[in-house]
């Protein structure tokens, strides 16, 4: 029982430690620079909408903003069955370039960017979401990582603040893929894209599909070509946290449920003989983070069996207790929430019991492709 507690509590940690330890040691001696220059291929903005007329004038005005000449690039709002003001928004922004491509039956975001993926003229196709706000320069730094290559998809860093600017438990969580982002840039490549702001080449897109998630699968697609996909710190999408937190964890688990169905369709990536180290990090980025929850039931309930043999079991289970008791205080309470000794436990709690749902629903055999987007 022992060697079950530590086995465990090892995977856990390497989950998330052990394995971008692993990489900074392999940064000492080996780096893959990307090798960046002034680029400007004609690209395609597509944006993904669906009921968004609040939010949606703001980002295409944020949109027009940005630094790229206007020349090479076509905007293309992909309405997804809207049946709000969001088409007659957009089409107010017409004189200034921005097309609507309007989706009359509602499939889904990805079926939304599958049907613009075929209607788009770049040789770039960049993909946002109507929350994300993105700095003006950070499209043109974003297509200078195009003139690699060996470059085939470039993800932006996200930028997450709370209400009033106060950090927040998703911020530190996405702070933390960030650092692990560029980690496994460094050395080779990244094994997922920020959905809500990343770019492709056209090529990477060709086989787009309509019933999985796009960001996982681009890079995936990436892979398959031969090339890598980086991610640029002065690349940058801002967005707040979810105004409401049960709709927040209904979109982990869908995230989660999605990006198990797009693993398991490409378990090719696992041949170490074709892929190399990619093999290693598509196992511990994914399947090793989404075995957590599990790992951490099975310490938990090996601990208390031990919890009575000797005292280090014993203070070890009082802190994974501790630790719990910690994330329901913050779920009771949303003063408790917002400080930050209770929101690490309570997100991190969080994520992990939406992973356990995930699995349960696929294991079941359900799959989704419809999309809401969370308010924030």
């Amino acid at each position: 029982m022992a060697i079950v507690l530590l086995v465990s509590l090892l995977l856990v940690f390497h989950g998330y430690f052990g394995y971008p330890l692993s990489l900074y040691i392999l940064s000492l001696v080996r780096r893959k620079v990307v090798h960046k220059a002034p680029f400007s291929p004609r690209v395609t903005f597509i944006i993904t909408a669906f009921n968004e007329e609040k939010r949606i004038r703001q980002k295409l005005e944020n949109t027009v903003a940005l630094t790229y000449p206007r020349e090479l690039l076509q905007v293309m709002v992909a309405s997804d069955g809207s049946t709000d003001k969001t088409n007659d928004i957009v089409r107010e922004f017409a004189a200034r370039g921005v097309e609507l491509l309007e989706v009359k039956l509602r499939g889904g975001k990805e079926n939304a960017q599958k049907e613009a993926v075929a209607a788009a003229g770049g040789d770039v196709l960049v993909f946002s979401d109507v929350a994300t706000i993105i700095d003006p320069d950070s499209f043109r730094h974003m297509m200078e990582n195009f003139a690699d290559p060996s470059v085939g998809s470039v993800s932006s860093e996200d930028r997450i603040t709370g209400r009033n600017g106060e950090p927040c438990g998703e911020g530190f969580y996405v702070r933390y893929e960030m650092w692990l982002r560029d980690l496994e840039g460094s050395v080779n490549s990244l094994v997922g894209l920020s959905g809500s702001f990343f770019a492709a080449r056209k090529e990477v897109c060709r086989d787009f599909s309509a019933d999985m998630q796009s960001d996982f699968r681009t890079l995936l697609n990436s892979m398959r070509l031969g090339l890598r996909g980086v991610s640029d710190p002065r690349v940058i999408g801002h967005y707040q946290d979810v105004a409401d937190s049960s709709r927040e964890f209904d979109r982990k688990i869908r995230t989660v449920l999605r990006g198990l169905t797009v693993f398991f369709k490409n378990l090719e990536f696992l041949n170490v003989f074709r892929y190399g180290l990619f093999s290693y990090q598509f196992f511990c980025h994914k399947l090793l983070r989404w075995l957590v929850p599990f790992f951490l039931a099975i310490a938990l309930a090996s601990n208390a069996l031990l919890a009575g043999t000797h005292p280090v079991f014993l203070y070890l289970f009082l802190l994974q207790v501790a630790f719990y008791l910690l994330a329901f205080v913050g779920w009771r309470s949303a003063a408790s929430a917002k400080r930050v000794p209770v929101k690490i436990p309570l997100y991190f709690t969080t994520v992990n019991l939406a992973i356990a749902v995930a699995w349960f629903r696929y294991l079941r055999g359900t799959r989704m492709v419809m999309w809401t987007p969370s308010e924030r």
